[in-house]
């Protein structure tokens, strides 16, 4: 049977994939079994933060799996202590204790669980606990039950059903710092947030939109929760996405998520809790609000998955690879925006995480679009994937840019001359 009779009889058919087969991938290339060779600019989806087959990654990988690939959580896993004080002095730089599990929608899982706990330990004024937790249009928090209604999407949770209103899942206006007021009620009881939106087109919260939803999460004793998980270690220039839009200690949150470039394609996801008293208990501390018996995971925080993201986040930090990121990404947006190109709108960048909006009533005179039936963002990564670059749709009207952080000054130029010239076959 031919490998794709085989995916499409014994594999689900829920991705809408590219009939492209990858089999190596090095730096910032990937090849596919006929031999073609792609410039990698979508990073598995910002997963692969030092490209592919980093050598400091694989030896951390063979060195761990030679002497203990996984232990239970029952016991204490060395590892863990030492990626958690990586991430809380490095990345952070807030006092605070760190979660690990496998994926982003588990992460934001784990900071859903404790909003949800802090709405009982700190109810409304009748007793009742607090339990809605206020996302934004545009958001994309993972595929699991609770996150996947955090998202703020009608696509994303469409076709399963109402909305259980034991979930308190409420929607505001990203941005609408009027429409976030008005939003919280006594019930509410957090403020999950993107600082970047990536699955709708990398768009950044605005800083006064940032400092309000701190405000009211500190007026009304809310946790401010940063969904990070495709915006931190370096993509948008930070090792904190949240710094790229206000940088400083002016933004503390309480509780982060991470997940896709900290293990550089290896299955490890986060959240950091800040080590704050809580509200009218000196004695009791927010990141030890999830004790024994309250959360855990089988897989997370393994030995192998440690010792992975400790070679990541460390190659991170030590190649200054945040500066390579805001460089590079600054050339790149400069040159696009000076092709004045008819078929883009904007281009909208933070570091290496670059979003160029497109000009979709343009685009739907080609009359290739017009037979594909597809969205202006999907034909043309389709067409760019042909000319040999790997990009990313988000949403019907973007593509987006998550090339390695460690890409060069050649790697961006190649790919600039790959983009125009798939642009300019399309006018």
């Amino acid at each position: 049977m031919p490998p794709a009779d085989t995916l499409a009889t014994y594999v689900m058919p829920n991705y809408g994939r590219y009939d492209v087969w990858p089999v190596r991938g090095e730096g910032s290339r990937v090849w596919d079994r006929e031999g073609k060779s792609y410039l990698d600019f979508a990073s598995g989806v910002s997963v692969c933060p030092l490209g592919h087959s980093h050598p400091v990654v694989i030896e951390a990988m063979i060195k761990q799996a030679r002497t203990l690939m996984h232990v239970s959580n029952w016991y204490c896993i060395e590892g863990q202590a030492e990626l958690a004080k990586m991430l809380v002095e490095n990345v952070v730089g807030i006092p605070g204790k760190c979660f690990f599990s496998n994926s982003g929608a588990e992460a934001n899982e784990g900071m859903l669980k404790l909003a949800r706990r802090y709405g009982h330990t700190r109810p409304c004024a009748d007793g009742k606990a607090r339990r809605d937790v206020v996302s934004f249009t545009g958001s994309f928090h993972g595929r699991t039950l609770g996150a996947m209604f955090a998202t703020a999407q009608e696509k994303i949770h469409g076709g399963f059903g109402f909305i259980p209103a034991e979930l308190g899942h409420v929607y505001a206006t990203f941005n609408d710092i009027a429409a976030l007021e008005a939003a919280i009620t006594p019930s509410t009881v957090a403020i999950l947030l993107e600082p970047i939106q990536g699955e709708s087109g990398v768009n950044a919260a605005t800083p006064d939109f940032l400092r309000a939803a701190q405000r009211l999460c500190r007026q009304h004793d809310l946790l401010f929760l940063l969904d990070e998980v495709q915006c931190s270690f370096g993509r948008a220039g930070e090792m904190a996405g949240w710094r790229s839009i206000i940088p400083g200690d002016e933004i503390s949150p309480d509780a982060v998520s991470w997940a896709k470039a900290i293990g550089s394609g290896y299955p490890l996801g986060a959240f950091w809790v800040k080590d704050r008293a809580m509200s009218g208990d000196a004695q009791s501390h927010l990141c030890d609000l999830l004790g024994p018996g309250t959360h855990g995971t089988t897989y997370g925080g393994s030995p192998l998955a440690c010792a992975v993201g400790l070679a990541t986040v460390g190659t991170i930090l030590n190649e200054d690879l945040c500066g390579n990121a805001k460089h590079l990404g600054q050339h790149i947006a400069a040159v696009v925006r000076g092709w004045q190109h008819p078929l883009i709108r904007e281009v909208r960048q933070l570091g290496l995480f670059i979003g160029y909006e497109l000009n979709t009533e343009r685009l739907a005179q080609h009359a290739g679009l017009q037979a594909s039936g597809k969205p202006a963002s999907i034909y043309l990564a389709k067409a760019l994937l042909d000319a040999g670059l790997m990009t990313v749709p988000a949403g019907p009207s973007v593509i987006r840019w998550l090339p390695p952080l460690n890409i060069t000054l050649a790697d961006a130029d190649e790919a600039l001359a790959l983009m125009k010239g798939v642009l300019d076959g399309l006018m």
